[in-house]
């Protein structure tokens, strides 16, 4: 940030710039190891949430992800179509949908397990600087 009181137009002292530089940077890291797994970055953080508990309707992954419906519909559509997951209407209210994980979507957390190690070693950062990063990002997220 510039060191002058007043706020700049400079696009280097801009926080959001290195926000979506820095999100963007982290996706093209991620981009060859999800390749591999037959992913994309958002279809990996759906997946990651089911991992964590299998069984969540779309409004909860929605919020979980902070995506909408119509973002987070087509992601379920391509990973059912891939048959790592299988979306239940559920019986008392066709309008609440519920996803879980298939066998396939199971095998895969396996395969997934050296995603994150992976991009530690890719990156120039310390394990604590990432903590800091990830920490700092969940303030940012948090106070807006």
């Amino acid at each position: 940030m510039s060191t002058t009181a007043a706020p700049t137009l400079h696009l280097e002292d801009q926080v959001c710039f290195a926000l979506y530089s820095a999100a963007r940077a982290a996706q093209q890291a991620y981009r060859p190891l999800l390749d591999e797994l037959g992913l994309t970055y958002p279809q990996y953080l759906v997946l990651l949430v089911l991992w964590e508990r299998d069984g969540q309707t779309v409004s909860a992954l929605g919020e979980r992800l902070h995506l909408d419906s119509g973002t987070l519909s087509p992601l379920l559509r391509r990973l059912d179509e891939h048959g790592f997951i299988a979306r239940e209407r559920q019986t008392t209210d066709s309008r609440r949908v519920t996803v879980r994980l298939t066998a396939a979507g199971e095998a895969l957390r396996e395969r997934a397990v050296d995603v994150q190690r992976c991009l530690l070693d890719a990156v120039a950062l310390s394990p604590a600087d990432m903590l800091a990063l990830r920490d700092l990002s969940r303030r940012f997220v948090a106070a807006g």
